[in-house]
Order: C-alpha cells, then sequence, then structure tokens
C-alpha cells in the first residue's frame, strides 16, 4: 500500500459518510484488458465513439495517477473514445449538481453517495441499472448496489465503487485495568454497554462515547427500527425497541459509563476522547487506526480491534460510494460502459492496493489483500480481515432521507431523554412527531 496523507485518508472518509476479481460487463469475472466489452442491456461487443465527462468528489490531486491509469485503460481497450475527468470539492457540490442538472449540463457519470444523489434521483435523473446493467448486478455486493435504490422509485441508480465500514476499536490496557479480557472485544449492545458500564466502574475512565448524530439512527436499524415506511411519507421509529434503545443510553449516562458532553458531541470529540484516552471503546473505520497512530502512538499500542456491533438482525452498517450515470447523457452505452469499468474487480482492487477503503465487488474481498493477514503483527491487518469478511453481509444502514435536517430532530429529543429532561417515550413521539412534519412539507 502506498503512502497516502493523511488528507487524502479524510477526503475518502468524509465522502463515505456520511468504502475484486472483475466485474466486466461481459461475465463478471475476468479482468483481462484484452476481452471484448460488451453493453450492460444487450450483451453484444460493444462499439463505442465519441467522448463523456466523468466527474468525482475531492480525489484530486492524491489520486489523480490511479484514475488518469483507469482512464487510459479504458481509451485504450475503445479506439476514438475520450473520457474527460473533472474533480469537484465536496463544499457545495450538492448546489453545483443541482444547478447543473438545472441547466441541463449534468456530467455523463457521476461519482457520489446515496446521499448525495438523492435529491436529484427524486427528480429522476439517473438510469434505471437494474435494467440497464442487470447483467452485472449480481457481482456487487447485495447491499452495496441496494443503496442506490430510492423510497418511492422501481430501480437502482448506481453501480458501487469504493466502501468502509465500522469495525470495534478498543482501549486493551483499559479494558485489562477493568479486569476484562483484553482479547474479548464486545460484538453486540448487550456486550457493548456491560464493557463500558465496567471500565467506568473501575478505571475512572469513560466506558464510550455516544457520538448521537452519527450512530443513533444506524444503531436503531441494526435493532430491527425501521426510520420511516418504505415511500418515506411517515415515520415509523416510535416503538418499543426504540424506546427501550433510548432508555439504554439514558442509563448508561445515569451510571457515569458515558460523559455529559458526549450526550452533545459529535465524531471528531470522540475520536479526541479515544486519543487522548478518556475513553474504552471507539466504533469507527479502520482508516482511522492510521490517523490514531499519526496523534496518539501510546494509545494506538494498546488499541485492539474486534468486529462492528450488531444488534437483533444481526446486521452489519457500511458507506458507499458509486458512480451514476444521467439519462442526460448524449453517450449513453459509453456512459455506462466506463462506470461498469472503472468498478470492475480488477481496477477496485487496485484502489483498496492504493487507499484503506474496500470494493464492492463481492469475488474481490476474497483477495489475499484482505484475507492474507492472519499472523500479522498489525491491528490495521487484523481490521482490514475483518472488515472484508463483514462487508459482504453489510447494508447501507443510513436511509437517504434522514439529512442534517431530519437526524437534527431525532437527535435533540434524545439528547433531552438521555439527560433526564425528557422520558424515552416522550422524546421518540416529539421526534417523530417533527420528523412527520418535515416529510409532509417535502412531500406537499
Amino acid at each position: 500500500m502506498t503512502a497516502i496523507t493523511t488528507g487524502a485518508r479524510c477526503a475518502l472518509a468524509a465522502g463515505l459518510v456520511v468504502v475484486l476479481g472483475a466485474c466486466g460487463l461481459s461475465d463478471g469475472e475476468s479482468g483481462d484488458p484484452d476481452q471484448a466489452e460488451t453493453t450492460p442491456d444487450s450483451g453484444e461487443p460493444a462499439e463505442l465513439s465519441g467522448e463523456i465527462t466523468f466527474s468525482t468528489l475531492q480525489l484530486s490531486p492524491d489520486f489523480d495517477d490511479y484514475i488518469n491509469a483507469v482512464i487510459a485503460d479504458f481509451e485504450a481497450l475503445h479506439d476514438g473514445v475520450t473520457v474527460n475527468w473533472v474533480d469537484l470539492p465536496f463544499e457545495g457540490a450538492t448546489e453545483r449538481l443541482l444547478a447543473d442538472a438545472s441547466a441541463g449540463e449534468l456530467p455523463d457519470v457521476m461519482n457520489l453517495n446515496p446521499d448525495l444523489a438523492y435529491p436529484l434521483a427524486n427528480e429522476g435523473t439517473f438510469i434505471d441499472l437494474d435494467q440497464a446493467a442487470g447483467d452485472v448486478r449480481e457481482s456487487y455486493i447485495p447491499g452495496a448496489w441496494d443503496s442506490f435504490r430510492y423510497p418511492g422509485h422501481e430501480g437502482a441508480y448506481g453501480f458501487p465503487w469504493y466502501l468502509t465500514s465500522e469495525l470495534t476499536m478498543y482501549n486493551a490496557d483499559l479494558f485489562e485495568e477493568a479486569g476484562l479480557d483484553r482479547e474479548a472485544a464486545p460484538e453486540s449492545f448487550e456486550e457493548l454497554f456491560a464493557a463500558a458500564r465496567t471500565v467506568a466502574e473501575q478505571t475512572g475512565a469513560h466506558g464510550m462515547h455516544l457520538a448521537l448524530e452519527n450512530r443513533f439512527i444506524t444503531d436503531l436499524r441494526k435493532r430491527g427500527v425501521e426510520i420511516t415506511d418504505p415511500d418515506a411519507t411517515a415515520a415509523t421509529f416510535n416503538t418499543p425497541e426504540a424506546v427501550a434503545h433510548v432508555a439504554e443510553l439514558r442509563a448508561l449516562y445515569e451510571d457515569g459509563a458515558i460523559s455529559a458532553d458526549s450526550v452533545t458531541e459529535g465524531h471528531r470529540q470522540e475520536i479526541e476522547a479515544y486519543q487522548g484516552g478518556q475513553i474504552a471503546l471507539f466504533p469507527s473505520g479502520p482508516n482511522f487506526l492510521n490517523i490514531i497512530e499519526e496523534n496518539a502512538p501510546d494509545i494506538a499500542e494498546a488499541t485492539m480491534v474486534g468486529p462492528q456491533i450488531t444488534g437483533e438482525r444481526g446486521v452489519t452498517g457500511m458507506s458507499v460510494m458509486g458512480l451514476l450515470v444521467p439519462a442526460s447523457t448524449d453517450n449513453r452505452d459509453l456512459a455506462l460502459e466506463f462506470a461498469a469499468f472503472m468498478t470492475n474487480g480488477e481496477n477496485q482492487l487496485d484502489f483498496a492496493r492504493e487507499v484503506l477503503i474496500f470494493p464492492s465487488v463481492t469475488a474481490a474481498l476474497q483477495d489475499e489483500h484482505f484475507t492474507a493477514r492472519e499472523g500479522e503483527d498489525s491491528m490495521v491487518a487484523e481490521a482490514i480481515r475483518i472488515t472484508a469478511e463483514q462487508l459482504p453481509q453489510a447494508e447501507n444502514l443510513r436511509p437517504v432521507v434522514v439529512d442534517d435536517e431530519v437526524n437534527q430532530a431525532v437527535i435533540s429529543n434524545v439528547q433531552g431523554a438521555i439527560l433526564g429532561q425528557l422520558t424515552p417515550e416522550e422524546a421518540l413521539e416529539a421526534a417523530e412527531a417533527e420528523v412527520n412534519d418535515i416529510l409532509d412539507r417535502r412531500n406537499q
């Protein structure tokens, strides 16, 4: 793996929030660049010509060599074809793309995550890949392909590209000080909460940080709670299971397992608290192990990793970046062919060798880059192996309707319940009412 700057790692992580055998358009297995490509919906050899524009989000300049090499390979396969690459900053990306859509000037292939794509997808902007590229669908992780399905719309609208997924990092020295097994990471909410309490009782450190803005919604979904109905017309999260979860968080606060500050703080403060040795447990992506190593080597030395925390559904979460093709493209076949080529197994594996991300092609996760990690004396290696193992069954757990406005409506009420200002029942009833008002306004 080549050295990549912290800024580059953070850029990829930001894009995913919110990331290979091959998956060519022919048989989904061969990475042979000499093999004839086929159009997604016909199965016939592609006869492609002309040019397209391909846009990415904040990948330049750190990944210029990789992107340009893939483009050159594609152009070499198709004589006379030109792919023009433009890279956009995250800042203002949504506003720019909406303006480009209104002006009829969208790129032919667009790199977006499901959330950023949602406003455009809701307007019917993108080609349905269930229909246009259904022959390659089975090559991708099912949950990654399904991440680009949108409420009220039939079909799937993005080729999954790079992924990331949480696992559980923990300070094994604090575990040992608390009398816990330093080799045994918690794997369920029950085990997580029990470990957090024990650490707080025995060491004086807090067990964990809530980071509600990042984690509350996805934790509810792990526990079997759906946030809205399938068409996103009504909130549905005020359930006995959700009440019980909020009550558990409140009890953790009352028992001192979490700090008062963590109830209102986000992921950045969670990282700082873990690096400062103030908390024992830190669920996050494996890329953060490198950041911890840079900023807090003593904590990195004490850090061990385990699988992502799961709930009653037994499902793990992931974040997804994808490539989408607007229906307005003037070169549909070329755009679809290039999007499939960029996201095929061989090219995704090459990308994963550049930076700590994961491919969305199922076969690629079986590559020794991810699996041949047994015996390596590295927590990063172990984190890579664990993450690759859990991704094939993972889902994108954050619904696209949960933007900042919806999230804040939920979190502000839940914070009140945890701090004892509301009961869990009152908090969820108020949150659901606020979210319903938001959805009603949007669906008018």
